[in-house]
C-alpha cells in the first residue's frame, strides 16, 4: 500500500477543492468537507461520502438545519493507488464525485461522465 500522512492527503483534497470552478463553488449551500482515515466497516472500498440534502431537493423547510458532509476517505484510497500520481486522480475524481451529489447528480450519471 501507498504510503502518505493525513497531512499530505488532506492537502490533496484541499488541492481537488481548489480546482473546482469558482462558479460552482459559489452555488454551494451549507455543506462541509472532511477527511477520516476509514469508511464504515460495512463499505471498507468507499471512498467518499455525501451525506445531507441535495441543493435539488430542498424547499422552503430547509433552514436551520446542520451542514451536508462530504467526508474522503484515505486509506481506501491509497489501497487502490500505486502511485502519487493515482491519489491525486482518484482524490479529485472522489471530491467531484461527492460535490455533484451536493448538487443532485446521481451515481448513475456520474458513472456515464467518468466519476465512477
Amino acid at each position: 500500500m501507498l504510503e502518505m500522512t493525513r497531512e499530505e492527503f488532506e492537502e490533496l483534497v484541499a488541492e481537488a477543492l481548489d480546482r473546482i470552478p469558482p462558479e460552482l463553488t459559489r452555488l454551494m449551500d451549507n455543506v462541509a468537507v472532511f477527511v477520516e482515515d476509514e469508511p464504515p466497516a460495512d463499505d471498507p472500498e468507499l471512498l467518499g461520502l455525501y451525506e445531507g440534502t441535495p441543493l435539488t431537493d430542498r424547499g422552503e423547510w430547509y433552514a436551520g438545519v446542520l451542514p451536508d458532509r462530504i467526508t474522503i476517505y484515505r486509506g481506501p484510497t491509497l489501497r487502490i493507488s500505486e502511485t502519487r500520481q493515482d491519489v491525486v486522480e482518484e482524490t479529485e475524481i472522489t471530491v467531484v464525485h461527492e460535490i455533484a451529489h451536493h448538487f443532485g447528480i446521481d451515481d448513475e450519471r456520474l458513472h456515464a461522465l467518468g466519476y465512477g
